[in-house]
């Protein structure tokens, strides 16, 4: 399994293992680092990295999940396994009793910008980008993962990052509340904030993370919001747009979008 996992003392460490990918996701390796964080509730923080200084995460593996053998893969008109097993990851992070650190050592798109933004802080590293170009697949990212965006970039980010699909620097990230810390080496940075954290008292660290997810819920879509958006969402699943973003990303050639 591609994840380096190891726990020290109260810390725990998960780094992505996969640089030839540039440590690109796929819903086995969203399951494990999940069944990681489920299992170790006790610690008092915990590091999510990646492998190598190009990317922290470069998104969805899209390759396995166009061809995914499980639900059909979405370049066949199939489901799509990543996408739970990407959420319920994320849900994961939230959930976890102790703060969770992005150490973000690169390139933070897609799927990897969301999983950062999921992390309660973030260490950079100085050549780290943050992006979301789902709009260059025809993707549509689910409601929870807007909705975490907005609350911690502000609507305009938000709008900016999701309506072009462009990528931030680490000054533009930095001053939108992405960034949290620089440092040259992102991991070993942010495993020093991680014992640092792990050395304070840890019912005041967990209740202030519970009490700051209790305040950032109040302001939660009603349920007819979540219905819709999840409809819009299976909509784009389901679109020739889709399969065109996956043809034109296999090709490495501009898409076309139709609008269908």
């Amino acid at each position: 399994m591609p994840i380096l996992w190891e726990r020290s003392g109260d810390v725990g460490v998960a780094l992505i293992d996969r640089p030839e990918r540039r440590n690109a996701l796929d819903a086995e390796l969203c399951e494990a680092l999940r069944t990681y964080l489920v299992s170790e509730r006790e610690l008092r923080a915990v590091v999510i990295g990646g492998t190598g200084d190009q990317a922290f995460c470069a998104g969805a593996d899209l390759g396995r999940r166009a061809a995914d053998p499980e639900g059909g893969g979405l370049a066949h008109g199939g489901g799509d396994t990543f996408r739970p097993a990407f959420e319920a990851l994320l849900d994961a992070i939230v959930d976890h009793p102790a703060p969770v650190i992005a150490a973000v050592n690169g390139a933070a798109l897609g799927a990897g910008m969301q999983l950062a933004v999921a992390c309660d802080l973030r260490v950079v590293a100085p050549h780290a980008t943050f992006g979301i170009p789902a709009a260059r697949l025809g993707v549509l990212l689910s409601a929870a993962n807007i909705r975490r965006l907005a609350l911690l970039c502000g609507q305009a980010t938000a709008r900016d990052v999701l309506l072009t699909a462009r990528v931030l620097d680490i000054d533009e990230a930095e001053r939108v509340g992405l960034v949290q810390r620089r440092a040259a080496d992102a991991v070993e940075e942010a495993r020093a904030l991680a014992n640092e954290i792990a050395a304070l008292a840890p019912l005041s660290i967990r209740g202030h993370k519970y009490a700051l997810n209790l305040v950032a819920a109040t302001g939660e879509l009603t349920d007819d919001q979540v219905e819709e958006l999840a409809r819009l969402e299976r909509e784009a699943f389901e679109s020739t747009d889709l399969q065109e973003g996956l043809a034109a990303f296999a090709e490495k050639r501009p898409p076309r979008f139709t609008g269908r």
